[in-house]
């Protein structure tokens, strides 16, 4: 089964990544190059919340090139991403910096998580409908191509392929098989 799902869209620019919007796509591009410096990539920004009386979150998760991501790497991403913001100040109001690693269930921002995690069950939801739906879940098979998401849906019964550019979000399924494998890398 081939997807046709939404209008012909431009891959994000990012290395291949689901980006960020508005105000923290702002944050991404002032904080991505210092923390490519010190050897992370981004995951995902996150700016939650409101600005006017409401309690406002960043969100950034990162990792290193191999994957991993520890407390004391957290640590330094938070204080490197902190004396950005001080001098830029792209925040109005009070915020809270949350620095975190993605996580075992990590949401799949990048076209090679796609094929890190082949072979494991994933949640994605598509910018526009596909026989009128937009949430799938099924095994990740990994990439046909340059941006070709396959996944196997229904237990086997049918494969979709998805361009990279139709998704909106995706996540790895906490299962048995994921947890697992997290715990012999």
């Amino acid at each position: 089964m081939a997807s046709n799902a939404g209008a012909a869209m431009a891959a994000p620019e990012r290395n291949n990544r689901l980006t960020s919007e508005g105000k923290a796509a702002e944050i991404e591009d002032l904080i991505a190059p210092s923390l490519a410096d010190m050897g992370f990539e981004i995951v995902r920004v996150q700016l939650t919340g409101s600005g006017k009386g409401g309690r406002q979150v960043l969100q950034i998760m990162a990792e290193r090139g191999d994957g991993t991501m520890t407390v004391e790497d957290c640590a330094k991403v938070s204080r490197a991403v902190s004396a950005l913001l001080e001098v830029e100040d792209p925040i109005q109001g009070a915020y809270q910096l949350e620095v975190s690693s993605p996580g075992i269930d990590r949401p799949l921002t990048r076209l090679k998580d796609f094929e890190r995690f082949a072979g494991f069950e994933a949640k994605f939801e598509l910018q526009m409908p596909f026989e009128g739906q937009r949430r799938f879940r099924g095994r990740l098979k990994g990439l046909e191509g340059d941006d070709t998401i396959l996944l196997v849906l229904d237990e086997g019964e049918r494969e979709m392929k998805v361009s990279f550019a139709e998704l909106a979000k995706a996540k790895l399924v906490l299962t048995d098989d994921l947890i697992a494998a997290s715990t012999t890398q």
